[in-house]
């Protein structure tokens, strides 16, 4: 049976994530690639209920409730998508994944990583991605770039939780160089495409 890959884009909020995730996919499939594009919170009609939950600006949660909503909503994104378009041989790119519960409620809410890691055990096993791209920005650039748009929950929290957030990922992708590979957005958005591409055609071809 041929496995596919899956690749997970995370980011700063207002570093272009979401613009280079878009470029990944187009680009790929102008490769003739079979591509999966997907989401987290979300992915599934009920992960999509759950990722309302969760972003809406009037509606907090505690910090521990919000990993486990997110988790739930992974362990059905998992089986309904991820797992069936893998086993399929396709290319699964997903915009935020199991590392962003450790930046946004980890780091940013301080829930404890052996508390995350707990859960993360149960409901993935030993899945993770075969390639994680991470677009870092400072925080006052990110927050500059965001300008007046609308924000939900986590984009409207103030510039200390997204420092925590971004020292999060930081941390984790020293810790997994091999998967997480940091991308400075600092840089003209064709440089940046240049190293998503080869990043791309690395674990692709």
């Amino acid at each position: 049976m041929t496995t596919g890959l899956f690749i997970t884009f995370e980011g700063i909020d207002g570093a272009g994530k979401s613009t280079q995730l878009d470029y990944a996919v187009n680009y790929l499939r102008s490769k003739e690639k079979k591509v999966i594009q997907t989401r987290e919170p979300g992915g599934t009609p009920i992960s999509e209920k759950v990722r309302n939950m969760i972003l809406e600006t009037n509606n907090p949660l505690d910090s521990e409730t919000e990993v486990l909503l997110m988790f739930a909503a992974r362990k059905e994104h998992i089986a309904r998508v991820i797992r069936p378009a893998l086993d399929s041989g396709s290319i699964v790119v997903c915009d935020r994944f199991t590392d962003a519960t450790f930046a946004y409620q980890g780091g940013g809410s301080g829930v404890s990583s052996s508390r995350i890691e707990t859960v993360e055990a149960w409901v993935q096993g030993d899945f993770q991605p075969d390639l994680t791209l991470f677009f870092d920005l400072p925080i006052k650039i990110a927050q500059r770039r965001m300008g007046q748009r609308k924000k939900d929950r986590f984009e409207s929290e103030a510039l200390d939780f997204h420092e925590r957030v971004r020292h999060a990922y930081l941390e984790r992708a020293k810790k997994s160089p091999e998967r997480i590979k940091v991308i400075d957005s600092s840089q003209t958005k064709g440089q940046i495409r240049e190293l998503v591409q080869a990043e791309l055609d690395r674990v692709c071809t």
